[in-house]
């Protein structure tokens, strides 16, 4: 049941910034973004894949390895759109 529930908590985490990466990609438009919000949350998710492989969880090394993918594009996105 602990796999279950951690497995579940890590997708919906883990998708929870697509719908706003779909909304900056769709209208270039990061102006109510807060680059520092997602460069906490980037280090914050970074340090839990380095936590899981150090506990050898390949649940939390999964979502939040995705989570890692998808704030670092938007963090990508976010000073390639700024001054736009």
């Amino acid at each position: 049941m602990e796999t279950i529930i951690g497995t579940i908590a890590g997708i919906l985490t883990s998708v929870s910034m697509i719908p706003q990466l779909i909304k900056v990609l769709k209208e270039k438009d990061v102006e109510n973004l807060s680059w520092g919000m997602i460069a906490v949350l980037l280090t914050g998710v970074s340090l839990w894949v380095v936590y899981g492989i150090m506990k050898d969880e390949l649940p939390i090394v999964l979502s939040n390895g995705f989570s890692v993918l998808v704030n670092t594009t938007l963090l990508i996105y976010y000073f390639r759109y700024k001054n736009k």
